[in-house]
């Protein structure tokens, strides 16, 4: 009989962190690898932000806060959806977590019973699944597609809804693809969820300021008010404001529910960290210029991994609306071989001989539920972005 929980035998780990490892390791042991697989952006926190923290420590707002975090933290929050997303709330239906991922698993671990759905567009972002699994939960898969630049539509919801469902899970802009809905696109949606009361909705609004060109961000209890009681609304400050070691993210629905995440938060881990809460008080309340300059590099960046991907022999790279990924397609890499013999049969198998032959680290599309595919991330600089296609470029050249 093992030691271990059975739990862990329905999870896998993260496929993104397990290639950015992998890379990591390949560079310390002196391999030429540029990685493309981790989700982070490569900007520095900006110094306001690093001030509050500063100024938090020297004076001594070092001591614990309420489990689910503190009052002036909520009210900045509250603040904000009000501000960006015409959205009111109060303290008191809004939960901060260890970063945008703690406080989707407490939703999950206070809401799910065994034999509960959660409807998860593909491709997903490589946590959704696993973290409806370890609640006790059922994943049920609403595909994408290409021609639909990777967005659900409407029949695709209404057909994986059933009377088990508990959850949709709604992700815009999207980690891995970087699509993004419009109002239409989004009104689609809620028009279904409106037919079935039994469904709530997470919105997942994590890259909400990395949105580019035309493309306005709305959130689904903004398009559909009636929604607002069957809601919850994710965010953070990891990615807009360059904070991903800082560990803050934070949601804002019903009470009742949001009582129930404090609960599990409050047995768990407890509160954030108090110096990273208060400097995301500062990034939510202070200057928000920098998000300009910021998006104009990733613009810049989006346009010349899809300009150079899309030159790439038999790779096909749609333009994505927001975050800083591409998703392109390499169905026509199927069946080829590298010059070292190995078959590329899968995703997988590309992405892997694309790092241990060209040296450049992508997560391969299966991990997100959607092949043939590959995720890069161009949250790094031009040089490398321009160098990293480049390899691409002659890895696929040499394909037969």
């Amino acid at each position: 009989m093992s030691f271990l929980s059975t739990t862990l035998d329905r999870v896998k780990p993260s496929p993104t962190i397990t290639i950015t490892t992998k890379a990591a390791e390949l560079k310390a042991a002196g391999r030429d690898v540029i990685g493309l697989s981790a989700g982070e952006p490569d900007f520095d926190t900006p110094d306001n932000i690093k001030a509050a923290a500063v100024r938090a420590i020297t004076e001594g707002k070092t001591k614990y806060t309420a489990p689910d975090g503190m009052p002036e933290l909520k009210q900045a929050i509250c603040d904000k959806f009000l501000r960006e997303n015409s959205l009111s709330y109060t303290p008191a239906q809004v939960s901060v977590g260890t970063g945008g991922k703690q406080t989707l698993y407490n939703t999950f671990m206070a809401s799910l019973n065994s034999g509960d759905e959660v409807v998860i567009p593909s491709p997903y972002w490589v946590s959704y699944p696993d973290m409806v699994l370890l609640a006790g939960g059922t994943p049920v898969i609403a595909e994408t597609s290409f021609a639909t630049n990777y967005k659900l539509t409407a029949d695709k919801l209404e057909k994986a809804i059933t009377p088990k469902t508990k959850w949709f899970i709604f992700n815009s802009p999207s980690n891995p693809t970087g699509a993004g809905y419009n109002w239409d696109e989004l009104k689609a949606l809620t028009d279904v969820l409106l037919r079935h009361p039994h469904v709530w909705v997470m919105s997942d609004d994590m890259y909400e300021h990395l949105a580019y060109g035309d493309f306005k961000f709305c959130t689904p209890a903004e398009v559909e008010p009636a929604l607002y009681d069957r809601t919850l609304t994710c965010n953070g400050v990891s990615k807009a404001y360059a904070m991903t070691g800082w560990r803050i993210g934070y949601a804002a629905g019903p009470q009742p529910l949001i009582a129930a995440m404090c609960k599990v938060q409050s047995q768990s881990t407890s509160n954030p960290c108090t110096i990273s809460q208060w400097a995301a008080v500062e990034a939510l309340n202070g200057t928000q210029d920098f998000l300009v300059s910021n998006n104009e590099s990733f613009i810049r960046r989006r346009n010349l991994v899809v300009e150079m991907l899309n030159k790439a022999k038999d790779i096909t790279c749609p333009t994505p609306e927001g975050a800083f990924y591409v998703y392109p397609s390499i169905s026509g890499l199927i069946g080829k071989t590298t010059p070292k013999g190995i078959k590329i049969t899968t995703d997988e198998v590309f992405a892997t001989s694309l790092l241990e032959d060209a040296g450049v680290a992508v997560v391969f599309g299966a991990a997100f539920g959607f092949s043939p595919n590959f995720r890069v991330s161009y949250a790094t600089s031009d040089e490398n972005l321009r160098e990293a296609c480049q390899r691409i470029q002659r890895f696929c050249e040499s394909l037969i």
